[in-house]
């Protein structure tokens, strides 16, 4: 069976590769995981982010939009000394922020799921026809606009390249090869 060569042989990361990454996501509750744990990764590697997923979602509240928007200071300072989780202040602090517009978007657009696909082509999921891992971007167009909106309404560590590793996580882009066997799944 053939993958896409960036999920390596580690088995969280292969696991990971061929169960979630590149399916679209329809629920909110998913959605805001891949926010949060997307935008605790800037800067470092994805596995890094995934190897602490559990961590994250016992700092988090389980990944709940509404109590993560309700954290306070004292919360920031608890989550400071976790060690468990990514421990950069600003990280957290946006996080909670995040959490705050990610909850005025679905009161705008019914959902947060509603709002990203309304920057996709008929708002369906763009499936690309990759051959080879260099051909992927970092980011497009579609990353560049929707960042640039996010940034406006308030969010913070979702820059254009984040934003299209979001959109590859929760199947908006997906960029699985050609040849790899989760292809047949789409």
């Amino acid at each position: 069976m053939q993958r896409c060569g960036w999920c390596g042989t580690d088995p969280l990361y292969v696991d990971y590769h061929d169960n979630e990454w590149g399916k679209e996501v329809t629920s909110d509750e998913k959605m805001f995981e891949f926010l949060v744990l997307e935008s605790a990764q800037a800067g470092l590697s994805w596995i890094t982010i995934l190897r602490r997923r559990k961590n994250y979602r016992k700092a988090f509240a389980g990944f709940d939009a509404e109590k993560v928007a309700n954290f306070t200071p004292e919360d920031v300072e608890r989550l400071m000394l976790d060690a468990g989780i990514i421990r950069n202040r600003k990280k957290i602090e946006s996080t909670i922020t995040n959490a705050q517009h990610f909850l005025k978007i679905q009161d705008e657009f019914g959902s947060f799921c509603n709002y990203l696909k309304s920057f996709l082509p008929n708002g369906k999921p763009i499936i690309n026809h990759w051959k080879t891992l260099e051909e992927i971007p970092a980011s497009t167009e579609i990353s560049d606009k929707i960042s640039k909106d996010m940034k406006k309404r308030g969010f913070k560590f979702f820059g254009s390249t984040i934003c299209y590793a979001h959109l590859q996580a929760v199947g908006y882009i997906n960029d699985h090869l050609i040849n790899c066997m989760c292809r047949k799944n789409l």
